[in-house]
């Protein structure tokens, strides 16, 4: 089980604006001609397969907002772990606000369960290992607070959520300022000491150089497992080591045994495929 951390208006924006988009101007026709307007409904949602939970708060939120009296018995909670068969939601309320609240909900719980469960595929292969998985930028615009908020629950970690929270010097940086030397000089002149700096490296030449100065993590982009292994060796603990770079659920375990600290892979939310949920009646 895992903490809803984010923000209550976020999930409340994000349902508003889903549910706008499919109910458009009319609503749902199809519901309204063919189910009595006060007619109750029991149904359940269900897994179709094995995997890991997310996005329970954003389906529950969906179904109230256009049912308020509506009746949910949440039977799993995100972080557990589900098989085939297994009903993780409980519903219980108005016909016709309930089937047209369904495909918003579904689509959330199954894009989120989805990010989980690749998540937790990822940390399974790094288990004996210092490793931990975590997540990128690489999210669907709109939804980053809650593809980060899934990666947790599959037993990720995030990286920063946004430009504004990190320094994260990369290639490009390095090369419009001018050099390694010249562009860690101008980002510890603008940043915040509460501000954490994390440099990209392709080579083990950079990483030397960059060893010369004080930072807070080294991205390791694109390395060999054996190059990994000489680069958590140069570091030796001076800053957190991060391994990235088209990383696949074939790779990851060796990459995890190099011993570096972190592994960051942007597949878990830019790629992850859907969790199979249902909606039942019962």
């Amino acid at each position: 089980m895992i903490e809803a951390t984010f923000p209550h208006h976020l999930v409340q924006n994000a349902i508003v604006s889903s549910l706008q988009e499919d109910l458009g101007l009319a609503g749902d026709i199809t519901g309204n001609a063919v189910l009595k307007a006060d007619e109750i409904i029991s149904c359940s949602i269900t897994a179709r397969e094995a995997g890991t939970v997310a996005g329970m708060p954003l389906a529950l939120a969906t179904f109230k907002a256009l049912d308020p009296k509506i009746k949910l018995a949440k039977k799993m909670s995100d972080g557990d772990k589900v098989k085939a068969g297994d009903v993780v939601l409980a519903i219980k309320g108005n016909s016709r606000a309930t089937l047209a609240a369904e495909r918003v909900a579904l689509n959330y719980l199954c894009h989120l369960s989805g990010v989980a469960s690749l998540t937790q595929k990822f940390v399974q292969q790094t288990k004996g290992t210092n490793a931990a998985i975590c997540c990128t930028r690489k999210t669907l615009p709109g939804l980053r607070a809650f593809q980060k908020y899934a990666v947790r629950a599959g037993g990720g970690r995030n990286h920063r959520y946004g430009l504004d929270q990190a320094v994260l010097i990369k290639d490009n940086h390095i090369a419009s300022a001018g050099g390694i030397k010249q562009v860690l000089e101008r980002v510890k002149k603008l940043a915040s000491h509460m501000v954490r700096i994390e440099i990209e490296v392709d080579t083990l030449a950079q990483l030397e150089t960059v060893m010369n100065y004080k930072v807070d993590a080294v991205l390791l982009d694109n390395m060999k497992p054996a190059q990994l292994e000489k680069a958590v060796a140069l570091v030796d603990g001076r800053a957190i080591t991060e391994a990235s770079g088209g990383i696949n659920l074939q790779t990851v375990k060796k990459i995890a045994q190099t011993g570096v600290d972190l592994i960051s892979v942007g597949a878990l939310t830019h790629s992850a495929p859907i969790f199979d949920f249902g909606l039942d009646y019962r």
